[in-house]
């Protein structure tokens, strides 16, 4: 075994690794090459004196010898992590970047036109946008700022609703050409809809409305939010969608517009760290106010 530490980027590869199951899943993660994440392996191995990993169909398995150190690995990430966010929210200026996570439907219809009037007004401010329908962590430094369709509670993290965006059910003319337009809830329940595939929430939605659906009341489905609404607009059946989105598109009609539908609560949360950071307090400051 190697008297000399191991160096932390070995570690961080090691536990991505372990996390992700495989290389290839580390390198998404990381963003760095299968090669790379090889070689660090295989020198923490060697520094070790341990065998850390074994194949098996499905990737890579940690070893026996290898278990203990996956905790160990994954407090100093998170040690790592708290040191980057303080260093960070003690920054002075607006010149830097900001990282926005959202969900890929708010990033794609909400977003640039609001991220657009921020560049202008604020040029020294770089902006990285991450559309994710998944919970980006944000103590691990993966967003500055999140914005999200229910309250987060995670500990140390700031949060702040910011309005409630109704929805709407549409459908292209196209397809009402072909169905009708329903008037009623019965003749609404006779239509085609589209649905997500695993998600439940369309489905729980409509069960708590009182229409106690299961997934094969979806003719088609897709998780994918932005290809979901697409699919809406091409005329495969009715979705609902954010009115802020739904009412100025030309390719759908608003049906039922008496329906009660809920709405969708619209939260900002950054790391506790980060709130006396100038920078990423302007952009959350803009982004609450260009969204109510």
């Amino acid at each position: 075994m190697d008297s000399t530490a191991p160096d932390w980027s070995l570690l961080r590869s090691f536990l991505a690794v372990a996390e992700q199951g495989s290389l290839s899943g580390a390198a998404r993660v990381l963003g760095q090459s299968q090669p790379t994440l090889g070689r660090h392996i295989r020198q923490l191995e060697e520094t070790l004196g341990l065998s850390l990993f074994h194949r098996v169909p499905s990737g890579l398995e940690p070893t026996e010898a290898a278990l203990p150190l996956i905790e160990a690995a994954r407090s100093m990430d998170q040690q790592a992590a708290r040191l980057a966010l303080m260093a960070q929210g003690g920054q002075q200026g607006l010149a830097g970047t900001v990282r926005i996570t959202a969900s890929r439907v708010v990033s794609h219809y909400l977003l640039p036109p609001v991220l657009a009037r921020f560049r202008q007004e604020e040029p020294e401010i770089q902006i990285e946008l991450v559309p994710s329908d998944t919970s980006e962590n944000l103590l691990y430094n993966e967003a500055d700022i999140a914005l999200r369709m229910y309250r987060p509670e995670q500990l140390d993290i700031v949060t702040r609703h910011i309005t409630d965006m109704p929805l709407g059910l549409y459908a292209a003319p196209a397809y009402l050409a072909r169905k009708g337009r329903p008037r009623t809830l019965e003749q609404l329940m006779r239509h085609d809809f589209v649905g997500y595939d695993r998600d439940e929430r369309i489905i729980r939605m409509m069960r708590e409305m009182g229409e106690p659906v299961t997934r094969g009341f979806f003719a088609l489905r897709c998780d994918d939010q932005t290809v979901h609404w697409e699919l809406v607009r091409a005329g495969c059946g009715i979705g609902g969608m954010q009115r802020r989105i739904g009412d100025p598109d030309p390719a759908v009609e608003r049906l039922m517009p008496d329906l009660a539908l809920p709405a969708l609560p619209v939260w900002l949360a950054m790391p506790e760290a980060l709130r006396r950071n100038p920078r990423i307090r302007r952009v959350w400051d803009f982004l609450a106010e260009a969204l109510v």
